[in-house]
């Protein structure tokens, strides 16, 4: 045990920090670079190598933003999700370090929690993509745009005071438990990928409300990233971080009506 202690100490955390870091730092070159657009939905087949590629492949316009959207968004969440998730890696990486296949089955469980993020990334962006067309088509409703916001940040608050909420969140706090009633490993890729998903799952379920921010603040914006970065991971890894959710929603909803009193 105590050598499965510092191996842990020595290699597991300094590894998933160095990941999480780099995740950031891409994410900061990302949203500095002429393709930083990307990330506030801006037109990919206007110009550029993207542009050539919407030609090039076919449904290009369609399958080539849905593709950059899906990266940008999985680097995204890298960034800002898996430090909030880092009990369960820890979880299953000490009842799986006796395993050969150790280090695969952990690539594996990041995957299949990745995946579940991904695709409500994507979910997320094509509904953030036709609220632009119809604001684009209806001028009167993009005059208005500051509804939707405000809508979005009332939301995120009510959802704090949810059952969904703290279900979710129970699941997300105790990762241990989590791991030993969910992980089989007679079939152990699959089985390591099945949990990350399945836990996704639950993680989504916590936070979802919380990530739709991104989209009425601007999802190319690195300080509110790190702001609600952090108040997810209070939520799910500090003693008293369930005790946040509920002035955070108040405060949400404040905000909310802060801006409703501000343009109506």
């Amino acid at each position: 045990m105590p050598a499965r202690t510092s191996r842990h100490a020595r290699v597991f955390i300094p590894v998933l920090a160095a990941l999480v870091a780099l995740a950031w730092a891409a994410l900061w070159a990302w949203t500095r670079s002429p393709y930083g657009r990307y990330m506030e939905h801006g037109d990919w087949t206007a110009s550029g190598p993207a542009a050539f590629l919407c030609q090039a492949v076919p449904a290009g316009g369609i399958l080539v933003p849905a593709a950059l959207y899906a990266a940008a968004w999985i680097l995204m969440t890298a960034a800002m999700m898996l430090p909030t998730t880092l009990p369960l890696f820890n979880a299953f990486d000490r009842v799986t370090a006796g395993r050969a296949d150790h280090g695969g089955l952990l690539v594996r469980l990041a995957l299949g929690y990745m995946a579940v993020w991904g695709a409500f990334g994507l979910a997320a962006h094509a509904l953030h993509a036709a609220l632009l067309a119809l604001l684009a088509r209806i001028p009167e409703l993009a005059w208005h745009g500051w509804v939707i916001g405000a809508a979005t940040i009332a939301l995120a608050g009510a959802f704090q005071f949810s059952r969904l909420k703290y279900r979710c969140l129970d699941k997300c706090r105790t990762p241990l438990s989590f791991v030993m009633q969910h992980w089989r490993g007679t079939a152990p890729e699959r089985d390591a990928f099945a949990l990350g998903a399945h836990h996704g799952l639950y993680c989504v379920g916590c936070c979802w409300a919380l990530m739709m921010l991104m989209f009425a603040l601007g999802a190319g914006s690195l300080g509110w990233m790190l702001l609600l970065a952090a108040v997810m991971a209070v939520e799910k890894n500090v003693a008293w971080g369930r005790r946040l959710s509920a002035p955070l929603g108040l405060a949400l909803l404040a905000w909310s009506a802060v801006v409703v009193a501000t343009h109506a």
